[in-house]
Formats: C-alpha cells, sequence, structure tokens
C-alpha cells in the first residue's frame, strides 16, 4: 500500500473511532482563538480554558488587550506556565494588530508569524481553524504519530508537515490535524501508546515493530 492510500485508510479509521473531532480550545472569534493559541505553548488545552474566560471578559478585543498592563495580565494567566513571555506576547500581538492591520487579524502566513508568540505551528492553526485555509500544524502529536505511523521518516515539523501535505488532500488537512492530537492525547502516548486498543495498529509501523 502506497503512502497516500495508507494515509487515507488511517484517516478513515480514526475517524470511525473517535467520531467527528474538534478543537479542545476554547473561544468564540477570531481574536480568543490568536490569544489561546499563543497561551497553549507548553501547556495543555485545559490549563488555557481555566484562564480564558476572565482574560476575554475583561479584555474582550484586540484593542482592550493591547492597552492592558503586562502585569494584569501575568496575574490571570499565571497558571499557563512562562507567563511572563506570554503576558508581553499576547499584548504586543495586540498592539501590532491594533496598529498594522487596523485591529484585524491578518490571514496570510507570512504576516501571522511575524506576529508575537506567533510561529509557523501557531500560523497553521490560525488559518485552518481561523479562516478555513488549508494547512496542517504539526505539533508533538502530530509529529509522533506521522513517524510511528510510516508517514515520514523526517523530525523537523517543517518537513513533517511537507510530507504529510504530500499525501494528504487538503481537504483533509485540518481534520488530520485534529485526529492526529486527538489519537496522541487518547492512545499513541509518547511513553506507553496502548497499542492493544489501536484502530490503525494494523497500518502502523511502530506496532508492527515491538
Amino acid at each position: 500500500m502506497n503512502k497516500d492510500k495508507k494515509a487515507l485508510s488511517i484517516l478513515a479509521k480514526l475517524e470511525k473511532f473517535y467520531g467527528k473531532v474538534s478543537p479542545d480550545l476554547h473561544f468564540e472569534n477570531l481574536y480568543q482563538l490568536s490569544i489561546a493559541v499563543v497561551l497553549s505553548a507548553q501547556t495543555t488545552d485545559k490549563q488555557v480554558n481555566s484562564v480564558t474566560p476572565e482574560l476575554f471578559s475583561k479584555f474582550p478585543d484586540f484593542k482592550t488587550l493591547a492597552s492592558a498592563s503586562i502585569s494584569d495580565i501575568e496575574k490571570i494567566i499565571k497558571s499557563t506556565g512562562f507567563y511572563h513571555t506570554k503576558a508581553k506576547n499576547i499584548v504586543h500581538l495586540a498592539r501590532e494588530v491594533v496598529n498594522k492591520y487596523n485591529c484585524l487579524l491578518p490571514e496570510k502566513e507570512e504576516d501571522l508569524i511575524k506576529l508575537p508568540g506567533v510561529g509557523r505551528k501557531s500560523a497553521n492553526v490560525i488559518l485552518s481553524i481561523g479562516f478555513g485555509i488549508p494547512a496542517i500544524a504539526v505539533d508533538t502529536h502530530v509529529s509522533r504519530i506521522s513517524q510511528r505511523l510510516g508517514l515520514t521518516e523526517h523530525t523537523k515539523p517543517d518537513h513533517i508537515e511537507s510530507d504529510l501535505q504530500k499525501i494528504i488532500p487538503k481537504d483533509k488537512w485540518l481534520k488530520t490535524h485534529l485526529l492526529f492530537i486527538k489519537h496522541g492525547r487518547v492512545l499513541c502516548k509518547a511513553r506507553e501508546p496502548l497499542c492493544e486498543q489501536c484502530p490503525v495498529s494494523s497500518l502502523c509501523s511502530y506496532s508492527k515493530s515491538l
């Protein structure tokens, strides 16, 4: 089975197993999505969701966040970790969006990755989930699962992204991202993967090597 057919078979099996998947981050608009994505670095979506209600209640848009005191933001987001850096990033991000983009989040990757706290992975999350523009965000789960399933031999996120784009249709890129994250959190864990329960173990290079 070539990689194209293998990838589609994997996606079909994962979708049947998990059903409809959606982002775990809670957000209602592009502003909330972009800020939540920046806060999600090096922490869990659950932890981010625990602080964003207060954050978005006090600072409901880019304009209010842009004028916020960084120390006030730090107090709210402290539990997400690296809060000094994250507070600076989201306030400075808001200021750039207000001053450079007239309060509208840019929808081009080259513009997004220039914003404080936004790298390629975060930009791809915003593009695919926020704007509906096809993109594959490669986080630790997507990276690990792509390697274990034999869909890539690379370890660098940008190379993995390129490999996945070559074998998966554009209209399934977001679904791939969400399903791989779900699978990584539930069964295909980093240290102790539950291969005996896995719906794609028959297609998995890692499982066959055990």
